[in-house]
């Protein structure tokens, strides 16, 4: 990957002035990683469906719908144009992105103490 592609990629880290904005700019970060899934599934051969990595990503919005805070919108956008970066740069390892699917699959880990001792752990 070039300098030039990473560069096309960045983008200025600044304060959302309103909710509005905020808003519109989450909007963009959905639809750039709904747009790059065909790309995400080619550059790290995942053999996983498209719709199931697109449910995903909407999963991963869903869960922070109700932040209405400014600042913490900001962190978080931060945080998803990062994400998104390092995923289409192939920055990120296929493991690095099958670990978003792995922690649907993995079965309920035992909480009390018989449990935890039929299932060998401390």
């Amino acid at each position: 990957m070039s300098a030039a592609m990473a560069a096309h990629l960045s983008v200025v880290t600044a304060s959302s002035p309103s909710l509005a904005s905020a808003r519109q700019s989450v909007i963009h970060l959905y639809r750039d990683f709904q747009r790059g899934v065909p790309e995400i599934m080619r550059t790290h051969q995942i053999d996983i469906p498209m719709s199931q990595i697109r449910t995903k990503i909407r999963e991963e919005f869903e869960r922070h719908r109700d932040v209405k805070d400014l600042a913490v919108i900001d962190i978080l956008l931060f945080k998803g144009r990062q994400e998104y970066q390092e995923t289409m740069n192939a920055w990120k390892q296929e493991t690095h992105i099958m670990r978003y699917f792995i922690k649907d699959e993995a079965p309920p880990k035992p909480e009390g103490f018989l449990e935890k001792f039929l299932a060998g752990r401390d």
